[in-house]
């Protein structure tokens, strides 16, 4: 009786030197693995194109995991379309202070941080397909419930404990695991795209959003995001895989690993290597300027650059309009930053890029009108461009600096970057609520792009091992 291509391939693979071609050669070719159809008491392995053709699938397993990786993170970064939009028609109904609106915000950022670093011990212990679930439905559940809530300390809990939980454990650490365990040809080009997948929730949420808060209020809104992530749910339950090896495959361009046994520790190591590179100094210039980062991208223009262009008399469809065209162009940035820093000292593209950072907010308060005008399109693409360019330097020093640890490094410098996101989303609705603008926000976050620019240049250099 002739097996199954896939029972045959799951048990030649695993079998030690199984999927061994003529002369001892490896049937791996390229990003797909073929083995032999074994009859009972039949010849050995059979060849030729005519049986790779139809034993190899036509689309590896892996890019299906990057599809569902990709929807899952649209669907996830709904909700970050949503708290600066919201913070108006909240203070309207319910009298809560900007600074009370922008605490729940920050909670969310803050948590989103410091679950970073935790999310892939919790996916290499339980599987990346529950984890996803359980992150998934607890964003739906924080969306949901809000369009219940009656006081300030309910919104606390629903958006800034579940969701933020929820959004920290799809963070980076996500796309990561999946590219690392899914695909060994090919990194560079799912990495970008994965990331870009958070700019393309941005650019459809935002809009999507902004028209259902103009035309129907903000619970119709709320309960869009709630949706967004529950639809999501079960795509990932029924194709998301842990590991190549559930399916019998290779990862995309490599030969097949059998799966791990979970790691028990990997959270106390997580711990273990923070506590190892807060000894250093180059780990606190990074997780400072990141810091500023977080502090003058998320906390400050995805939080309050609504609120405040519908201060000075724009529509907040318009303004979340610019917001989301700004989703378009941090991809091209991100990508040409990384091609920058193949080529160039990553402390000076840093330092570049906060001065740059630091100098266009001087200048967006003169900018702020009723109207969309070409000086403020000229800001949303140049700052689009810088938002996330920070990236690609900031983990190349971390790379040089720590090694095989950097990831992990690089995950608790991410923490910093969001718990200064948090202290700007609060602060930033105080000082609208002490001074009745947003100008002295943009001023004193412009000094601190300039003090994250110095920041970088002082970062010393890592020695290179000797040969």
């Amino acid at each position: 009786m002739t097996q199954t291509t896939e029972g045959a391939a799951r048990d030649d693979d695993r079998r030690p030197g199984a999927a061994a071609g003529p002369g001892g050669k490896s049937a791996t070719s390229g990003s797909r693995t073929w083995t032999s159809d074994r009859r009972a008491g039949g010849p050995g392995p059979r060849s030729g194109t005519h049986d790779r053709r139809r034993r190899d699938p036509r689309v590896h397993w892996a890019w299906v995991i990057a599809a569902v990786t990709f929807v899952t993170i649209i669907g996830g970064a709904a909700f970050n379309s949503l708290p600066g939009l919201l913070i108006d028609p909240l203070h309207t109904e319910f009298g809560w202070s900007r600074g009370e609106i922008g605490l729940a915000v920050s909670i969310d950022m803050a948590l989103y941080g410091l679950t970073a670093p935790f999310a892939a011990a919790l996916m290499d212990r339980f599987g990346i397909r529950r984890v996803v679930v359980v992150a998934l439905s607890m964003v739906a559940a924080g969306a949901l419930a809000s369009v219940w809530m009656t006081a300030a300390w309910q919104l606390m809990i629903y958006w800034g404990l579940l969701v933020g939980l929820g959004t920290g454990s799809m963070a980076m650490a996500f796309s990561a695991t999946v590219t690392n365990r899914w695909f060994v040809a090919r990194r560079g080009l799912v990495t970008g795209v994965l990331t870009a997948a958070g700019a393309s929730g941005q650019l459809v949420f935002l809009p999507l959003c902004a028209w259902i808060v103009d035309a129907h209020g903000w619970r119709p809104a709320s309960v869009t995001v709630a949706l967004a992530a529950l639809v999501v749910v079960p795509f990932v339950w029924l194709l998301m895989r842990d590991h190549p090896a559930d399916v019998g495959l290779a990862p995309y361009g490599g030969e097949y690993v059998a799966k791990p046994v979970p790691e028990k520790g990997a959270a106390g190591r997580t711990v273990r290597i923070l506590f190892d590179a807060a000894r250093t100094g180059p780990f606190w210039l990074l997780a400072g300027t990141f810091a500023i980062c977080g502090a003058s991208t998320n906390g400050l223009i995805r939080t309050h650059f609504v609120p405040s262009a519908h201060d000075h008399g724009m529509p907040i469809t318009a303004a979340a309009s610019l917001l989301a065209v700004i989703g378009v162009f941090d991809v091209i940035g991100t990508i040409f930053s990384g091609w920058l820093t193949d080529r160039y000292d990553a402390r000076r593209l840093l330092a570049v890029y906060y001065a740059l950072r630091g100098l266009s907010l001087l200048f967006l308060p003169m900018l702020m009108a009723p109207t969309v005008h070409p000086p403020m399109v000229f800001f949303i693409v140049f700052y689009g461009l810088d938002w996330v360019a920070t990236v690609p330097p900031t983990m190349a020093l971390c790379r040089e600096q720590y090694g095989e640890d950097s990831a992990i490094v690089f995950g608790w410098v991410l923490a910093s970057h969001q718990v200064g996101a948090a202290a700007v989303a609060f602060l930033g609705g105080v000082a609208r609520d002490v001074f009745g603008s947003y100008d002295m926000v943009w001023y004193a976050s412009g000094a601190l792009c300039a003090t994250a620019a110095l920041m970088a240049l002082v970062i010393r250099r890592k020695a290179p091992a000797p040969a």
